[in-house]
C-alpha cells in the first residue's frame, strides 16, 4: 500500500530509479566493495537519467523540484537492493553538499559549479572532522588565511566520505583561529590544487563501495571567491544545514531495517528446524512482529519529518530525534535479523551480513547519538 506521503510522480521516479540501481549499481556493487570505491560513470550515468540535484535550479541543470520526497525514495531504493555503500556517494551529493550551494553560494558560484554537479562530472563531499577532533567543530584547526585575492591552507581532514572520487570539497576552516565558533568559515577546495593531496582509501569495516579518505593541505591557495557563504559564518551554515543531513541518515537507516526484516522473513519462511519453519516458533514470531512495529512506528515519524524539512518546519531537535532513534533501531534490527538467519547469517555471501557491517557506522557519522541526546536534552531546558 502506498504511503500518503507519495504522489504518483514519486511512484514513477520511483519506478524509474528502482530500474537504475537494477541496471547501473546492483550488478556491479559486490565489485565495488571489493575495489573500495565506484567508478565516476556511475555519477555520469546519474546524472544523464536525472537522479543527481533535482532541487538544483533546470537552468544549471537540475530538475527544478525541491522536494525531499525525491531524496527519500532514492534512500530507501538503495536500500532495498542492499547497496549502501555503492549510492552512499549519491545521497551524500543530493542531500548533504547540494543544499550547502544553493543556499550559499553567489550567482558566479552557481553557474561556475552547479552544471557539473547535475551531470555528475564533478563530484563533491564536505571535510568537517579532523584526525584530533570529531562533534567538536569549534576546535579544529584547519587554517585559511587570507592573502591577498586568495587564502592559504592548511591542515587535514579525515574520514571523508567520497574524498577520493570527489572535485569539489566544501571544507571547514579557520579563518581567523584566534576564535572557536566565529573564526570558522567554509572554502570549495578543487581536485588539482596545489598543495591539495588525498592519502590512502581508508579499510572501514563496512560500507567498502564507498570510498572515505584523508585529506591533506599544504599551503594550499584557494581563491577568495571560493569563500562559500560569509566569512566567520562557517559554524552557522553547518548548523543551519546539519539537520538535514541528520534526516539523510535517519531515512537510510529505517529503510535499512526494513530491507533487514524482509529478507529475514523470507528466510524465516523457508529455512526449516525441527521439521517446521524457523518463523513459525513463538519465538521468532514475536521477535519478528516487534521489529515489524517499531520499523512501522520509525518510519511515520521519518516522514513527518520529510514532510516538516519540505514546509521549512524541521526543528534541529527532530532530526536529532530521528537520527538518533533510527539508527540505533536500525542497529537492533540488523542484529537480530542475523541471529535468525544462525550461521548463513554470519556469511558475506548473504546480504543480511554486509547489511550487519554497514550499519555500524550510521550511529557514529552526522553526529553521535550522544551527541544527538545532548542536542535535544538542551533544548529541554536541561
Amino acid at each position: 500500500m502506498r504511503r500518503a506521503l507519495f504522489t504518483d510522480e514519486h511512484d514513477l521516479f520511483r519506478r524509474s530509479f528502482r530500474s537504475f540501481v537494477e541496471k547501473e549499481i546492483a550488478p556491479h556493487h559486490l565489485t565495488w566493495e571489493q575495489e573500495g570505491i565506484v567508478p565516476r560513470e556511475l555519477f555520469l550515468a546519474a546524472g544523464e537519467a536525472g537522479f543527481l540535484c533535482m532541487a538544483a535550479p533546470e537552468e544549471y541543470g537540475g530538475g527544478g523540484v525541491d522536494d525531499f520526497r525525491y531524496n527519500l525514495i532514492i534512500a530507501e531504493e538503495i536500500q532495498r537492493a542492499g547497496v549502501a555503500g555503492s549510492g552512499l556517494g549519491i545521497t551524500l551529493h543530493n542531500d548533504i553538499c547540494l543544499p550547502y550551494f544553493l543556499s550559499l553560494a553567489t550567482a558566479e558560484q552557481k553557474a561556475r559549479w552547479l552544471p557539473g554537479m547535475c551531470s555528475g562530472a564533478l563530484i563533491t563531499a564536505i571535510a568537517m572532522t579532523e584526525p584530533t577532533i570529531g562533534s567538536d567543530l569549534a576546535s579544529m584547526r584547519t587554517s585559511a588565511i587570507r592573502d591577498g585575492d586568495h587564502y592559504v591552507v592548511n591542515g587535514s581532514k579525515t574520514f571523508i566520505t567520497n574524498g577520493i572520487n570527489a572535485d569539489l570539497v566544501i571544507t571547514a576552516v579557520k579563518t581567523d583561529p584566534s576564535q572557536r565558533h566565529k573564526g570558522m568559515s567554509l572554502l570549495v577546495i578543487e581536485r588539482g590544487m596545489t598543495g591539495f593531496e588525498r592519502g590512502r582509501n581508508l579499510d572501514k569495516v563496512g560500507l567498502h563501495a564507498q570510498d572515505t579518505a584523508e585529506l591533506f593541505f599544504t599551503d594550499v591557495e584557494v581563491p577568495a571567491s571560493n569563500l562559500l557563504g560569509q566569512e566567520g559564518a562557517g559554524f552557522l551554515h553547518l548548523v543551519d544545514n546539519l539537520p538535514q543531513e541528520r534526516l539523510s541518515i535517519a531515512m537510510s537507516a529505517v529503510a535499512a531495517a526494513a530491507q533487514a526484516l524482509a529478507w529475514t522473513l523470507d528466510y524465516a519462511r523457508e529455512r526449516e528446524a525441527f521439521g517446521q519453519p524457523i518463523g513459525s516458533f513463538q519465538n521468532s514470531r514475536f521477535r519478528l512482529a516487534e521489529m515489524k512495529t517499531e520499523i512501522d512506528i520509525a518510519q511515520v515519524f521519518v516522514d513527518r519529518c520529510v514532510e516538516a524539512l519540505d514546509a521549512g518546519e524541521l526543528t534541529a531537535e527532530e532530526a536529532a530525534e530521528a537520527k538518533w532513534w533510527c539508527t540505533e533501531l536500525q542497529k537492533r534490527v540488523v542484529d537480530a535479523c542475523v541471529q535468525l538467519h544462525g550461521g548463513y547469517g554470519y556469511m558475506l555471501e548473504y546480504p543480511i551480513a554486509r547489511a550487519y557491517v554497514d550499519a555500524r557506522i550510521q550511529t557514529i557519522y552526522g553526529g553521535t547519538t550522544e551527541i544527538m541526546k545532548e542536542i535535544i536534552g538542551r533544548s529541554l531546558g536541561l
